[in-house]
């Protein structure tokens, strides 16, 4: 599967708010840098941060933009509330080795109305 297809059947997947199938496009030792949160390393790690992502708030993706150069896809995003981010994904051998995420976390927990980090 190419980098490009494999992330358009990730935003379907997270859409759906699967974990599991989400966390089936990932190698065993994949790294997911959400760069607003300390990088999560391996398969059933990122399965978990998805899910608990997935209890904690509604979260949509929108892709507004997705390219593919070589073995990496970029997808450029937005949800139903405004916020929008990035993510660079690195695809080997059918799987996501590593992922990189741009987003504003103070948006995102206000619009969830999630607590807010303490100064």
């Amino acid at each position: 599967m190419r980098p490009k297809d494999l992330v358009a059947a990730w935003v379907e997947a997270f859409n759906r708010g699967d974990a599991e199938a989400l966390a089936a496009f990932y190698a065993e030792d994949a790294v997911n840098h959400q760069v607003a949160e300390a990088p999560v390393v391996g398969r059933e790690a990122i399965r978990g941060m998805f899910a608990a992502g997935f209890a904690a708030a509604t979260m949509v993706c929108i892709p507004e933009n997705l390219f593919e150069d070589g073995d990496w896809a970029i997808l450029e995003w937005r949800d139903p509330l405004g916020l929008r981010g990035c993510g660079f994904f690195h695809v080997l051998g059918g799987r996501i080795v590593f992922q990189r995420g741009y987003w504003d976390k103070l948006t995102f927990l206000r619009q969830q109305g999630l607590p807010l980090p303490s100064a």
